[in-house]
């Protein structure tokens, strides 16, 4: 079977998926692409007899051009068809890069429903409501068991605060009254004479020098 027998069916029509699709353009592209360069060789081939020719024999030169041109109108139809190859395997890469992409958004959204297959909506409604009730009683009974009634006496505050308004009042004319040292703390003062303090030696002879210590004394 040939390459275009391949891309574009015989008789017996047979389903072609993306991939054989891309894999039978790439093989023709190949093919196409091996007869651009074999037109080339023979352009320039035929170019080259033209000049060689061109002086000495007219007749083969021009056949030559002549099959030149050929060659380059095949060439210009083989570049047409390659890019159109080109353009419409680059259309299948992306039309089946979107076939796998959407088979798995498929699969995804399978599983995604058979998940909530059991869950209802409504249901969870309900559910959470009810959750949000038993967290309210669970709260009020927290609150409950942390309050101490029933364990003393109520106090009014009002009374505690003129209470420690009171002694706080108290302590600070206590510290007023107890400022600078007693009378009684103070130092006596000495009786005795200091015990440097020598007395003066007077010889019996001098009645003037004993008047005079007596008077010291």
């Amino acid at each position: 079977m040939s390459l275009f027998t391949k891309m574009f069916g015989g008789k017996n029509k047979e389903t072609v998926t993306p991939q054989q699709a891309i894999q039978n353009l790439s093989e023709v592209q190949e093919m196409l692409m091996k007869k651009s360069a074999f037109l080339e060789k023979k352009i320039e081939g035929e170019l080259a007899t033209a000049k060689k020719n061109g002086t000495k024999n007219k007749r083969v030169a021009l056949q030559a051009l002549k099959r030149k041109k050929r060659y380059e109108k095949q060439l210009t139809v083989i570049d047409g068809t390659l890019s159109t190859i080109e353009f419409q395997r680059e259309a299948l890469e992306n039309a089946n890069t979107n076939t796998e992409v959407l088979k798995v958004m498929q699969g995804a959204a399978k599983a995604m429903k058979g998940a909530h297959k059991n869950l209802d909506v409504d249901k969870v409604h309900i559910m959470m409501d009810e959750v949000a009730d038993q967290q309210e009683v669970a709260n009020e009974i927290t609150e409950a068991i942390s309050n101490p009634v029933g364990f003393g006496e109520d106090v009014d505050e009002d009374e505690l605060l003129s209470e420690l308004e009171e002694l706080e009042q108290a302590e600070l004319d206590e510290q007023l009254l107890d400022v600078g040292p007693m009378l009684d703390d103070l130092p006596s003062v000495p009786t005795q004479e200091p015990k440097h303090k020598k007395k003066t030696t007077v010889p019996e002879d001098d009645d003037d020098m004993r008047e005079l210590a007596a008077w010291a004394s």
